[in-house]
């Protein structure tokens, strides 16, 4: 299922998704390369999603392409706020949503499919595929690194006591196989005592892949507003930045630059993260040709 030819005048909504599609490829190029997206990339997108959709109203004496942009940014600015400080995305990706939130915009008349509401959903599936990918990769790449500290996370106290419940669950899961005649409900056993095998080794995973290849020592004049600080940094007892502000900022950038050049703080522990742009761009390109992954299975 395909959007913008339902449209009875298809003209903006296929400018607005060409442009969508563009900036996404620019930005998938700039997140791969240097782990972030220029702000002028995505308040350019932001503010030409507003404008554009104005301009619509304007031209076509509607002001429902105007409203839908509204809606669509702010809707999309709740959804990039929550991801964020839910740890998510960085504040790239969730500033690029919001500017497709904007361009796009949501249909209040709901006359035709939100494609916005397909593309997030696609946007969830395709980042999870990405994410795994791209953490399998990262555990290739740094494997012996990857694996002395997957060998770690097996073997800390959290990793054991997993385990024993792990073991505790899968024992209840098969006497209760013995008593249980009914095939729907023997499968849906069998699929528990699966994902409670894989789920501790899937977090001791990620935890590894993290440790191994996304911490980085970098000097304070190379930091980017955004940047997840591992651990606190203090000068004295004054507070610079830490995990808890969930992205460093400018004026703390500065703060540290200048400790720096008096040697007063060394490098910096950061965390690089998924570049997840690219996951979007994915999720864009099989929205704008193939509709919801949910519509497939329906």
């Amino acid at each position: 299922m395909t959007y913008v030819w339902l449209e009875p005048n298809f003209i903006p909504p296929l400018i607005t998704y060409s442009i969508s599609f563009i900036v996404l490829l620019v930005g998938s190029i700039t997140d791969l390369r240097t782990r972030e997206v220029p702000d002028w990339i995505n308040y350019g997108l932001i503010m030409a999603g507003l404008w554009l959709n104005l301009l619509f109203s304007a031209v076509y004496s509607d002001p429902s392409y105007i409203i839908n942009s509204i809606i669509g940014l702010a809707i999309f600015f709740g959804i990039a706020y929550i991801m964020f400080y839910a740890g998510q995305w960085g504040g790239g990706d969730s500033k690029m949503l919001m500017g497709i939130g904007a361009m796009i915009g949501i249909d209040v008349s709901f006359k035709a499919p939100q494609f916005l509401t397909a593309f997030f959903i696609n946007a969830l599936f395709a980042g999870a595929a990405y994410g795994l990918l791209w953490s399998l990769f990262l555990a290739y790449k740094n494997w012996k690194k990857f694996l002395r500290e997957f060998r770690k996370s097996l073997s800390r106290k959290e990793a054991v006591m997993a385990k024993k419940a792990i073991a505790l669950a899968l024992v209840l899961s098969v006497i209760i196989l013995f008593f249980v005649e009914a095939y729907p409900i023997r499968l849906l056993i069998l699929l528990f005592m699966l994902m409670a095998l894989l789920t501790m080794y899937l977090w001791s995973f990620a935890r590894a892949v993290e440790k191994s290849s996304m911490y980085k020592l970098v000097e304070p004049s190379r930091l980017t507003e955004g940047d997840w600080i591992v651990r606190n940094v203090y000068f004295g007892k004054e507070y610079i930045c830490g995990p808890k502000d969930l992205g460093i900022e400018k004026r703390q950038i500065r703060r540290l630059a200048e400790l720096y050049k008096k040697r007063k703080v060394s490098r910096i522990l950061i965390k690089e993260g998924v570049p997840f742009v690219p996951s979007f761009l994915a999720a864009f390109i099989i929205t704008w040709f193939f509709g919801s992954v949910v519509y497939w299975f329906i």
